[in-house]
C-alpha cells in the first residue's frame, strides 16, 4: 500500500510534527508512506518539496493580501483565517499518481486551494483528511472560539472587520459546501472533542468521522534522570521547574499570559516564593521584549527545539508541564511530557481530556481559571508528585505508540479501499 501524506510544512507547527511522525510510524509498520510539503526542513528522502521559492512566497502572500484587502488593510486576525484561494495542483505529481491513498493534513497558507482540493477529492483515489484544527468544518477560521455559525451557515464572521450576510466567510462557506457535499472523503479527528465539532458542523456532519490520536515514538521520547538533565541544560537543581512550550510561545491562543498570571497568583497567595520557582519555555517568541520584564520568576528560554532528545531532557528536568490554551485539538506537548515522567496540568475543555485523566496522570483545571490552574500546579508538586511515572509512560505507549496509531490508520486505509466513501447525489 502506498500512502501520500500532504501537509504544508514538514516540521513547522503541531500538525507538521504530527504528520511527520505518522509517516515514520507507517513506514515502520510496513506501509510505503511519502510526504508532500510546501516547506521542507530536513534532508529526509521520503519528503518531497513542491515548487520554487518565488512561487511559494507568491501563493502565500496572495492569500494574505486578499484577506487584508477585504479587511480594509487591517491586520487583526490575519492569520486566524484561511480562504484557500491559492495553491498547488498536486494531482500531476508522480507521487500522487502512484499513491493508493491520499492523506491530507494541514494544507493552508498557499499549499492547496479549494479548487485544488476539489480536484483531489474527485480524482477517484480514496482520500483521508486528518483535522488538526477546525478549518475543515468552518468556513475560514482555524478555531471558532465561541462562535457556532459553522453549525448552520458561516456568515457575519467575527474574525472579519466588516461582517455581513454575504461576507468573505459566507462566500467561502458556499464554495466549500458545494465541494464537500458532492465529494467523497473520510474525516479523521485527533480527539473526541474535535469529532464532536465536526459532527455538529454543516460541512462535515454527513461524512464518515473517525477519531485517531497523534502518535509518539517512545524510542525518541525517554524518561531520563532529572538531576542529570538539569545539569546538562544548566537549569537550577534546587528549584521547582515549570515548563511551557509551543511553536510560538506568545500566540494568544496558547495562553502564555495566563501562565504568567498563574505563577504570580502562586506567589501572591504565598504558595511559593518567586525564589522557589523557575520557568522554562521552548518555541519562538514573536514579541520577546514584551515578556522580558513580565515573567515573575527566573526563567530560561530554550528557543526552537529540533531534536526529540533535547525535548526529552527538558521534560525530564521539569516538575510540571503547563498547557493554558484556549483550545487544544489534541495536546501534543502533554503526551510528550507524560512519556518523559513530567506531570501535565491543563484546562480540560477540548482535546486535553482525551489525554489527561484527572488526578491520575495529570490535572484538568476549570476552563480559563487562573486559580484552578494554580491549584493544578500545587497538586502536581505535592500529591501528584507521587504518581507512578513508569505506569504513566506505559499508558502513553499503549495509547499513542507508533504501532497503535499506525494500525488504526491502516485499518481505515483498507476500509477506504474496500468501501469507498459515498458521494451524495443531487
Amino acid at each position: 500500500m502506498k500512502v501520500l501524506i500532504v501537509n504544508t510544512s514538514e516540521r513547522t507547527g503541531g500538525a507538521a510534527v504530527a504528520a511527520s511522525r505518522l509517516m515514520n510510524a507507517l513506514r515502520n509498520n510496513g506501509i510505503q508512506a511519502t510526504m508532500l510539503v510546501r516547506d521542507k526542513q530536513t534532508d529526509e528522502k521520503s519528503v518531497i518539496e513542491l515548487g520554487n521559492s518565488l512561487r511559494k512566497k507568491t501563493l502565500f502572500i496572495w492569500e494574505r493580501f486578499v484577506i487584508w484587502i477585504c479587511n480594509l488593510f487591517n491586520t487583526k486576525n490575519l492569520f486566524k483565517v484561511s480562504i484557500a484561494n491559492t495553491g498547488f495542483d498536486i494531482t500531476e505529481q508522480p507521487e500522487f499518481k502512484e499513491a493508493d491513498i491520499i492523506h491530507l493534513h494541514w494544507i493552508n497558507q498557499g499549499m492547496l486551494s479549494l479548487d485544488n482540493i476539489k480536484k483531489i477529492l474527485l480524482s477517484g483515489k480514496p482520500v483521508v483528511w486528518t483535522m488538526h484544527d477546525m478549518w475543515e468544518c468552518t468556513s475560514i477560521c482555524h478555531h471558532a472560539y465561541t462562535c457556532d455559525n459553522f453549525k448552520k451557515e458561516c456568515k457575519n464572521c467575527p474574525f472579519l472587520r466588516f461582517p455581513s450576510g454575504n461576507d468573505l466567510a459566507h462566500r467561502t462557506f458556499i464554495k466549500k459546501s458545494e465541494i464537500f457535499r458532492t465529494a467523497p472523503f473520510n474525516v479523521v479527528t485527533v480527539s473526541r472533542w474535535l469529532a464532536e465539532q465536526a459532527k455538529a458542523s454543516t460541512l462535515l456532519k454527513d461524512k464518515r468521522i473517525t477519531v485517531i490520536p497523534n502518535t509518539l515514538s517512545l524510542s525518541e521520547f525517554k524518561w531520563l534522570d532529572r538531576e542529570q538533565c538539569r545539569e546538562n541544560l544548566g537549569l537550577p537543581k534546587e528549584k521547582r521547574i515549570l515548563i511551557f512550550g509551543a511553536a510560538r510561545v506568545d500566540d494568544p491562543i496558547k495562553g502564555f499570559d495566563r501562565v504568567l498570571e498563574t505563577i504570580q497568583y502562586l506567589i501572591d497567595h504565598n504558595h511559593y516564593t518567586k525564589e522557589e520557582l523557575h520557568l522554562v519555555t521552548f518555541g519562538t517568541f514573536k514579541h520577546p521584549k514584551e515578556y522580558a520584564n513580565r515573567i515573575p520568576v527566573t526563567y530560561t528560554n530554550i528557543g526552537w527545539v529540533k531534536k526529540s532528545s533535547t525535548l526529552s531532557q527538558l521534560y525530564s528536568a521539569a516538575d510540571i508541564a503547563i498547557s493554558a490554551s484556549s483550545y487544544e485539538t489534541f495536546g501534543q506537548t502533554l503526551i510528550e511530557a507524560q512519556a518523559c515522567g513530567c506531570i501535565p496540568v491543563s484546562f480540560g475543555n477540548s482535546g486535553q481530556s482525551d489525554i489527561i485523566e484527572h488526578k491520575k496522570n495529570g490535572f484538568l483545571a476549570e476552563y480559563l481559571s487562573t486559580e484552578s490552574l494554580a491549584e493544578g500546579i500545587i497538586w502536581g508538586l505535592t500529591e501528584g508528585a507521587g504518581i507512578d511515572r513508569q505506569r504513566m509512560r506505559e499508558d502513553v505507549f499503549h495509547r499513542f505508540s507508533e504501532q497503535s496509531v499506525a494500525s488504526q490508520y491502516i485499518r481505515l486505509y483498507e476500509k477506504s479501499l474496500s468501501e469507498p466513501a459515498v458521494v451524495e447525489q443531487d
